[in-house]
């Protein structure tokens, strides 16, 4: 019975909304983590965006291929796209370090905060519809 059900959930879009933020959720802490530990080091914001974001996104990209979106043999088409995704994704972030932090004087740690929920919302729009599209229709 809990295997039925956990095969429904997975064909269900909020199924997917679910694991992707399960997946975001534990990548974005640990990262969110790792950059308050960075930036108190004295390395910059946005160095240490510049460094973390990578790891994120290969992290994300296997979480998010094999478990939400279940897109294990859509090989090479897909990684770029994911990758083409995050970039924008990598350049919302950043742009949203420079007007709120350099321009407005916001505390970093608030914006990148905001950034995480900003960033990964559009993520899971770019992912859902243009990285895995046959999933979407599932």
């Amino acid at each position: 019975m809990i295997d039925s059900t956990l095969s429904k959930l997975k064909k269900l879009p909020m199924g997917q909304l679910l694991r992707f933020a399960i997946i975001g959720v534990l990548s974005n802490l640990a990262g969110y983590l790792v950059y308050l530990l960075i930036t108190s080091l004295g390395i910059g914001p946005k160095l240490a965006l510049s460094i973390l974001y990578p790891v994120g996104i290969l992290l994300s990209y296997f979480g998010n291929r094999n478990w939400t979106f279940d897109a294990k043999g859509q090989g090479i088409s897909s990684g770029a796209r994911f990758f083409l995704a995050y970039g924008l994704g990598y350049v919302l972030n950043f742009l949203m370090l420079v007007i709120f932090v350099d321009r407005l004087g916001y505390a970093h740690q608030l914006v990148q905060a905001a950034a995480v929920i900003v960033v990964a919302l559009f993520l899971f729009v770019a992912t859902k519809f243009f990285v895995f599209p046959k999933s979407a229709s599932q």
